[in-house]
């Protein structure tokens, strides 16, 4: 009875506080729009001498001082030169590959294709890909009106107080690879350890698709307001890779091959035990490379499943990678995961709350439980998810439970099937 009036209480008090209540439609995913001159970038991966590379994740030499940094935008001024392409950047220096990375343009007279073609066999290039697009996997925005619709989900199907009896996350380092996020936000504030932006030519204030991931993650419990994470103890990583491609309310957020690196290289540096990645796009060698590093040093890597893309999209395609969807999605394939990513309140730029749809919201669920999981079972743990009976939808309890016994009301879980 008591958490039945619980239950009651969070109801009434999110329909008290969620303001400008927004949902999101399951229509189609509509084609990604970018610049012209961004669709003819292509990244550039240049080879560099062994000693460069250090097991400290330091270069020999500094990459600061003028004679470093001179000679290597000189040799990739070069190579720009040498295929016809217009050299964008100073280069930026990847330690976990031991490589260098340099954006280039292609002109107009020449396929991109073949551009990258051209340069990757280059004797002095590691090897050259275009620089792709990805999308934030929200649903389309709409306004919803039925209070009965602001509870939150975790609280009825995953039993949310009473995984937070067991564990909170505490301690444990999540990565929000994702647009900018209100880390201010009075549900947020507290909550991260690191704010750092790779999108450096698009500069903006608190964007929504981010700051709503990072609410349903880890936004604060017993506080008094707004909602309650599903790892309200783990410490964010607000890492900036994506932004949102217009001010209107179904502005889409996309993302880009440098920044998601960027993001998921400082990841991996500074410690991060689960990656979320709510977005899905093409394949990409250098992203595929850098989440086969994390997956190396056991960091859960959780992304979005797009059924509009093959094979899900990409990186839920990778092997190791923890694909996610939303519960509402009919005949997910095997190795998909069903988690709550319908009518989920969440926090909103501007220090509001709102409502939310897609499978951006399920994965973030889940990289809340992980961190639920690796708390409770050290961070070393190798992960285990359980699935209902009727699969594929998580059973929250059983995976933090791990087959132990608990004085709390989870369920009985079903059959587990391995993630990494």
């Amino acid at each position: 009875m008591r958490s039945l009036f619980q239950a009651f209480g969070r109801a009434l008090a999110a329909i008290m506080i969620l303001s400008a209540p927004i949902a999101a439609s399951a229509a189609t995913t509509p084609p990604v729009e970018i610049r012209a001159d961004e669709a003819r970038e292509i990244i550039v991966m240049l080879r560099l001498m062994p000693d460069h590379f250090r097991p400290n994740a330091s270069y020999g030499g500094d990459y600061a001082d003028g004679l470093t940094s001179k000679a290597r935008r000189q040799l990739a001024a070069q190579i720009a030169h040498r295929h016809r392409l217009e050299l964008l950047d100073q280069g930026w220096p990847m330690p976990v590959l031991g490589l260098d990375c340099f954006v280039m343009r292609v002109p107009q007279d020449m396929t991109v294709a073949g551009a990258v073609d051209a340069v990757g066999h280059d004797p002095q290039v590691a090897w050259s890909q275009p620089m792709q697009v990805y999308r934030g996997q929200a649903g389309q925005p709409q306004r919803k009106r039925d209070p009965l619709l602001l509870a939150e989900p975790a609280e009825v199907s995953w039993h949310l107080d009473d995984l937070h009896r067991i564990a909170t996350g505490r301690g444990i380092k999540v990565a929000v690879i994702d647009s900018r996020i209100e880390i201010n936000h009075p549900d947020l504030l507290g909550q991260f350890i690191a704010n750092q932006d790779f999108v450096t030519d698009r500069p903006s204030g608190p964007e929504r698709h981010g700051t709503a991931v990072a609410g349903v993650i880890a936004a604060r419990a017993d506080n008094g307001i707004g909602i309650v994470g599903i790892a309200p103890g783990a410490r964010l990583m607000a890492l900036r890779a994506c932004w949102q491609n217009g001010n209107e309310l179904n502005a889409p957020t996309l993302c880009n091959s440098l920044g998601l690196a960027q993001a998921l290289q400082y990841a991996i540096l500074h410690g991060a035990k689960v990656i979320n990645l709510s977005l899905a796009g093409p394949p990409d060698r250098l992203l595929d490379r850098l989440i086969e590093i994390a997956q190396a040093r056991n960091i859960s890597v959780v992304a979005a499943y797009d059924p509009a893309l093959p094979d899900g999209g990409f990186p839920a395609s990778k092997s190791g990678v923890i694909a996610v969807a939303s519960e509402s999605m009919a005949r997910l394939p095997a190795g998909v995961y069903a988690a709550p990513g319908n009518d989920v309140p969440t926090t909103e730029p501007g220090g509001k709350w709102y409502l939310v749809d897609g499978s951006s919201f399920a994965a973030a669920h889940v990289s809340g439980l992980i961190a639920l999981v690796r708390e409770e079972h050290a961070p070393s743990v190798r992960v285990t998810l359980a699935v209902t009976q009727h699969g594929p939808a998580i059973d929250a309890c059983a995976t933090l439970l791990l087959g132990k016994s608990c004085n709390c009301l989870c369920p009985s879980g079903g059959p587990a099937s391995i993630a990494r």
